[in-house]
Protein backbone atom coordinates (compact mmCIF):
# COMPACT_ATOMS: atom_id res chain seq x y z
CA UNK A 1 0.00 0.00 0.00
CA UNK A 2 2.87 2.21 0.53
CA UNK A 3 3.98 1.61 -3.22
CA UNK A 4 1.01 2.84 -4.41
CA UNK A 5 0.92 5.58 -2.12
CA UNK A 6 4.11 6.75 -3.07
CA UNK A 7 3.20 6.57 -6.46
CA UNK A 8 0.43 8.46 -6.26
CA UNK A 9 2.16 10.84 -4.61
CA UNK A 10 5.45 11.14 -7.35
CA UNK A 11 2.51 11.58 -9.95
CA UNK A 12 0.68 14.39 -8.07
CA UNK A 13 4.27 16.25 -7.64
CA UNK A 14 4.64 15.69 -11.81
CA UNK A 15 1.02 17.49 -12.38
CA UNK A 16 2.30 20.15 -10.04
CA UNK A 17 5.35 20.01 -11.36
CA UNK A 18 3.76 20.56 -15.39
CA UNK A 19 1.28 23.19 -14.01
CA UNK A 20 4.03 25.95 -12.35
CA UNK A 21 5.90 25.31 -15.82
CA UNK A 22 2.48 26.12 -17.64
CA UNK A 23 1.82 29.04 -15.04
CA UNK A 24 5.58 29.93 -15.58
CA UNK A 25 5.05 30.40 -19.53
CA UNK A 26 1.50 32.05 -19.51
CA UNK A 27 2.93 34.49 -16.94
CA UNK A 28 6.03 35.06 -19.29
CA UNK A 29 3.52 35.75 -21.79
CA UNK A 30 1.74 38.38 -19.75
CA UNK A 31 4.70 40.25 -19.15
CA UNK A 32 5.37 40.27 -22.85
CA UNK A 33 2.28 41.32 -23.32
CA UNK A 34 2.17 44.13 -20.46
CA UNK A 35 5.97 45.56 -21.75
CA UNK A 36 4.28 45.88 -25.99
CA UNK A 37 1.05 47.50 -24.14
CA UNK A 38 3.52 49.78 -22.57
CA UNK A 39 5.18 50.98 -25.55
CA UNK A 40 2.04 51.65 -27.41
CA UNK A 41 0.99 53.53 -25.07
CA UNK A 42 4.19 55.81 -24.34
CA UNK A 43 4.02 55.89 -28.09
CA UNK A 44 0.47 57.39 -28.11
CA UNK A 45 1.52 59.65 -25.35
CA UNK A 46 4.15 60.95 -27.51
CA UNK A 47 1.72 61.06 -30.76
CA UNK A 48 -0.35 62.70 -28.93
CA UNK A 49 1.40 65.71 -26.88
CA UNK A 50 3.64 66.10 -30.72
CA UNK A 51 -0.61 66.60 -31.75
CA UNK A 52 -1.06 69.24 -28.95
CA UNK A 53 1.84 70.98 -29.45
CA UNK A 54 1.08 71.48 -33.49
CA UNK A 55 -2.61 72.79 -32.62
CA UNK A 56 -1.34 74.83 -29.90
CA UNK A 57 0.94 76.56 -32.58
CA UNK A 58 -2.01 76.67 -34.95
CA UNK A 59 -3.67 78.59 -32.34
CA UNK A 60 -1.31 81.20 -31.68
CA UNK A 61 -0.45 81.55 -35.52
CA UNK A 62 -4.13 82.25 -35.92
CA UNK A 63 -4.40 84.28 -33.35
CA UNK A 64 -1.57 86.50 -34.88
CA UNK A 65 -3.02 86.44 -37.81
CA UNK A 66 -6.39 87.91 -36.23
CA UNK A 67 -4.48 90.80 -34.15
CA UNK A 68 -2.42 91.99 -37.68
CA UNK A 69 -5.83 91.97 -39.41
Amino acid sequence: MEDDDLKALARQLELLIQRLEQIKAHNRFLLANEKAWREERAHLIEKNEIARHKVESMISRLKALEQDS
